[in-house]
């Protein structure tokens, strides 16, 4: 019955990417489809604890805090190991040009915000001694936890934090912690010919040491591609555009799963299909929130149209 009329024809391939391939010609992965603004969940799927996935999605795109890792794990682990290393992790590694290019693009983005309250300049170094040099790496110390208090998304933040992470997790002083649903359901997912891809806050280097160094293993093969800041904002709806384009796809046939309303909002004003995640530890809902999106609270409860 209602198996019949969400079957759909086998999905041909999308074309993977990593936030910066273009579509080859003619790679559309299929026709455009007709949008539908609302995603409710029938009885019988609701009655079923599923979720029917569009007909015509091919894509799934995923977030990662609090959708495929708990919010605890960033908040209580990643976040507070940069806050507390940081200065170590700078003394320790002030010569390499890593942490030049580091430092170089903190400084840049510490002028932009030099308009705000409470920003922390960096000054540059003239050579003149230990005592600038202590100055320095104070200021970025500084910024770095001026930043993370205001939970602030930069690029620069994050590409620091991706190259301290790095580090603890090849020395396995940090595992990526994963949802036990994720690892099962994407692998179905695939088995279905669907393409999957993280989109995240976080920088990609991040991500792939989160996936590589998990709590399931290396999991990365898992995974098309990954986007972060670099591609866009993910409260802005161009960035899903720019991700379709990317990966040779209309944007209405993609998936976006986040716990983020805001997020969920500008994929949809992309045409992009959403629905929220209610994990444990994640921010509520409002009641209009509730009955506006799809709900799910696992993978698991994603019905594809490949599956019946």
């Amino acid at each position: 019955m209602a198996a019949e009329e969400i079957r759909a024809p086998p999905a041909p391939p999308l074309y993977s990417g990593e936030g910066s391939q273009s579509a080859p010609p003619g790679g559309r992965c299929s026709a455009p489809l007709r949008r539908r603004r609302r995603h409710p969940r029938s009885p019988l799927a609701a009655a079923m604890g599923v979720l029917p996935v569009p007909a015509g999605v091919r894509a799934i795109l995923l977030d990662v805090e609090g959708t495929t890792t708990p919010i605890a794990f960033v908040q209580e682990t990643l976040f507070p190991y940069i806050r507390d290393n940081v200065e170590q992790y700078l003394r320790a590694h002030w010569e390499e040009e890593e942490c030049q290019r580091d430092v170089g693009l903190l400084r840049q983005q510490a002028q932009e915000d030099s308009g705000l309250d409470g920003a922390v300049p960096i000054p540059l170094e003239s050579g003149s001694g230990d005592e600038e040099l202590e100055r320095v790496i104070r200021a970025v110390v500084d910024n770095v936890h001026w930043q993370m208090a205001l939970d602030r998304k930069t690029t620069a933040l994050k590409q620091l934090q991706g190259h301290m992470w790095r580090a603890a997790y090849a020395t396995g002083l940090v595992k990526g912690e994963i949802f036990e649903d994720v690892v099962p359901a994407i692998r179905k997912w695939r088995e279905a010919g669907m393409k999957v891809y993280i989109y995240s806050s976080g920088s990609v280097e991040a991500q792939k040491l989160l996936f590589g160094y998990s709590t399931e293993g290396d999991i990365l093969e898992l995974f098309d591609g990954h986007f972060d800041t670099k591609i866009g904002p993910k409260v802005e709806s161009e960035s899903y555009r720019r991700i379709a384009a990317s990966i040779g796809c209309d944007t209405n046939n993609i998936l976006f799963l986040t716990d983020v309303p805001r997020e969920a909002n500008a994929a949809e004003e992309a045409d992009t299909h959403v629905a929220v995640v209610i994990r444990p530890g994640n921010a509520g809902l409002t009641d209009d929130e509730k009955s506006y999106y799809s709900l799910i609270s696992s993978f698991t409860e994603l019905f594809l149209p490949s599956s019946t």
